[in-house]
């Protein structure tokens, strides 16, 4: 199989979607990969380091794009992307669908065989490709809202973790999974002080035990949600749906009720966000206020630790990858009901119910639209 990694063109993503050591992986189990031109040098990716991978370098992604059976990228394809797509074409990546119609469209027209990493599953439960990039958000989120906190970005004017004789600033965590978990830890070591939101009262029980009181776990209601937003300085949002919009957790009239110069961090953005005032924002433009408020709503927030990134997903990634190129996509999707779970577009098919659901689509079963 011919595999192609283009650089990303996403505002500020300098991922890509296999390392050097990816590449290696395709080539010795006699795969063919062709990558971009630079597509990782920004990162320390040269070159040289993929051409002695066993990959070969292309001059523009239209080439790769028309060459290679599969495409390995990280960020959801662009409208110039979606177009190069052809039928039966296999794209890996994140994709992101629900909150995006958009792409949706372009995707169907396609025909192609979208495989959405953030919707694979694992048979110990949990999403084996969206975690690594949930915990790198998870920790950036607390790096990135302790920076807008500052009163030069907009922010109180807090530090975190306070000093001697001076209270810490109040970070506010909703979710308890792998983001939530992820920006507690950050939090907890810097010194703030923290409290974790959640349903789930058999989680909440293991974060307690996880972190050994040095958070306050609280469960979910409005009135909690009332109560603990006007006394926070930060506030995480790293609830997820897999593969549907984020619900919205926190109400303009609950951002109204916050400090000045408070900080809300929207790790869900890329699903559509859990705040009701919440856009998506870029590295360039990180930040926005509303009532006050600083938003902090970044669409790819991993990219801006893109090296660390990108190894961690080629890590996660590269074993699927290779069971794709070697058995090709059909058999390769029906043999394993895990990777199945990530088929979220085929021949022209929503194959990912709460994709369909949420943009009116009709739902066709996976293994129906793969044998059509």
């Amino acid at each position: 199989m011919i595999i192609g990694v283009p650089k990303e063109i996403k505002n500020h993503e300098y991922r890509i979607g296999l390392t050097p050591a990816g590449v290696k992986e395709l080539s010795v189990n006699g795969h063919e990969v062709i990558v971009e031109h630079n597509g990782g040098a920004s990162i320390g990716f040269d070159n040289e380091q993929y051409i002695a991978a066993g990959a070969k370098i292309i001059d523009s992604a239209a080439e790769i794009f028309a060459t290679a059976d599969m495409i390995i990228k990280v960020k959801e394809p662009q409208p110039v992307e979606c177009n190069m797509l052809r039928p039966g074409q296999i794209l890996f990546t994140y994709l992101h669908l629900a909150p995006d119609p958009k792409q949706t469209e372009l995707l169907v027209a396609s025909g192609a065989i979208c495989i959405a990493y953030e919707t694979v599953t694992a048979a110990s439960g949990g999403l084996p490709l969206l975690a690594p990039m949930s915990e790198v958000a998870g920790r950036m989120s607390i790096q990135a809202g302790a920076h807008a906190l500052e009163k030069a970005q907009g922010g109180l004017g807090a530090l975190l973790g306070g000093v001697p004789g001076v209270a810490p600033a109040k970070v506010l965590v909703i979710g308890g999974g792998v983001v939530g978990t992820q920006a507690a830890r950050m939090a907890v070591g810097m010194g703030a002080d923290v409290t974790i939101l959640d349903r789930s009262l058999p989680r909440l029980r293991q974060l307690d035990t996880e972190f050994d009181g040095r958070l306050k776990t609280v469960y979910s209601t409005a009135d909690a949600m009332d109560q603990l937003i006007v006394e926070a300085d930060l506030v995480i949002g790293a609830v997820l749906i897999p593969g549907a919009a984020a619900p919205k957790l926190v109400t303009r009239a609950h951002i109204k009720m916050m400090k000045q110069g408070a900080v809300v961090v929207d790790v869900a953005i890329d699903q559509g966000g859990c705040f009701e005032t919440s856009k998506a924002t870029t590295h360039q433009e990180p930040t926005y206020v509303v009532d006050g408020v600083v938003h902090y709503c970044v669409a790819n927030m991993p990219g801006g630790v893109a090296r660390t990134s990108t190894m961690a997903l080629t890590n996660a990634t590269m074993p699927f990858a290779v069971t794709i190129a070697n058995k090709g996509a059909k058999q390769a999707l029906l043999d394993d009901e895990h990777l199945l779970a990530g088929l979220n577009v085929a021949a022209g098919k929503i194959t990912y119910k709460p994709v369909a659901d949420v943009l009116g689509y009709e739902y066709v079963e996976p293994s129906v639209a793969l044998n059509a």
